[in-house]
């Protein structure tokens, strides 16, 4: 009993599909994103009250919602960033339930957004980072709505791959920042804002589900790729080898689709994997003793090892969304594809 336990604390399902779900920064709040059965849009708050859960707003769109984020807001403003199924970008206001930033960001569904610079994580401007179908990333400042901030697509002739995940990474000064992105091909590319250059890429074989660094707001540490099949792999993201590229794992979890990668915002060597079974497994990334060797004068990465701490099946399909509560060590929330909501405890993460 000294292993960490995953406890489902409430449930509550709902009528609508649910896609994604993030806790509401210094509350005891979430925000639900999803689909009705007609198609139109549902963006749903909750409160956690004493033992149950208590719908506080909800609003109905004209289009679904795939994804949101509060990354790029402040701590004042906790302004939810999201996207939707035709490709538009909007910003809202959760207190009055209306858009205050509305852009048409891609031609398809925006699969996947992420943010950095606000809520007192990462230095510089408050970015979004969006990833479509089109085949498109694009990087866009709130203060700005014409035109993004950055765009890599395709070169002209190269087919367009479906993105499927986008992360914000290596963001600890006002200078330095990456976008890390994942295709249905299996490719992840790295891109490094400061230059505009592709610092780095690979194919791990399957369609990549999920990317995420280990911290936004510290030097490239660790990378987590899940994939379809499966698998992920984490990568040691400090020392680029200039041949082999980065140091990596690969480990089998779920035997189903790893839909997502979550580390514990309190402990940056802990993260949740959620797998198309409607499973949940715990990991720990143990350091070796030495993170770099000397291979013919030139640095290279040298890789830990995880430790499978605890798993969990919730729900009988596929868990679509999980969001750690960034005030609580152990809580979060997920949605899934059996349309219900469910706050998790997961315990003894401070003993780990």
């Amino acid at each position: 009993m000294d292993k960490p336990q995953i406890i489902t604390h409430l449930e509550k399902g709902m009528n609508h599909t649910l896609y994604d779900c993030k806790w509401i920064p210094r509350s005891a709040r979430f925000v639900t994103l999803g689909s009705h059965p007609r198609g139109t849009g549902a963006i749903n708050v909750f409160e956690i009250n004493q033992r149950e859960l208590q719908l506080v707003k909800e609003c109905e769109t004209p289009t679904s919602f795939k994804c949101g984020t509060f990354a790029a807001s402040s701590l004042q403003a906790r302004n939810l960033a999201t996207g939707d199924f035709k490709g538009k970008l909007s910003v809202w206001d959760l207190e009055n339930m209306k858009s205050t930033f509305d852009v048409d960001a891609h031609s398809e569904i925006i699969n996947a957004i992420d943010g950095v610079g606000g809520l007192g994580i990462g230095e510089g401007a408050p970015e979004l980072v969006t990833g479509s179908r089109d085949g498109a990333v694009k990087v866009w400042d709130v203060r700005q709505k014409d035109a993004p901030v950055a765009c890599m697509v395709p070169e002209e002739g190269e087919g367009k791959r479906d993105c499927w995940s986008v992360a914000f990474g290596d963001a600890y000064n006002s200078e330095e920042r990456c976008v890390c992105a994942g295709y249905d091909n299996g490719d992840v590319k790295m891109f490094d804002l400061r230059t505009m250059s592709l610092k780095w890429e690979t194919n791990v074989k399957n369609g990549v589900c999920c990317v995420e660094f280990d911290r936004k707001d510290i030097p490239k540490n660790k990378l987590v790729v899940s994939s379809l099949e499966g698998k992920f792999k984490v990568f040691d993201v400090r020392t680029q080898h200039p041949k082999s590229g980065f140091a990596s794992l690969s480990e089998n979890a779920h035997k189903s689709t790893v839909w997502l990668v979550r580390h514990l915002p309190q402990n940056r060597d802990l993260f949740m994997t959620t797998g198309g079974s409607g499973s949940l497994s715990l990991w720990k990334y143990e350091y070796p003793p030495k993170r770099v060797k000397e291979e013919d004068g030139v640095s290279k990465g040298v890789i830990g090892s995880l430790q499978y701490l605890q798993n969990s099946t919730i729900s009988t399909q596929p868990v679509c969304g999980l969001d750690w509560s960034p005030d609580k060590l152990g809580l979060c929330v997920t949605v899934s594809f059996d349309q219900a909501l469910r706050v998790l405890i997961v315990t003894k993460l401070n003993r780990v």
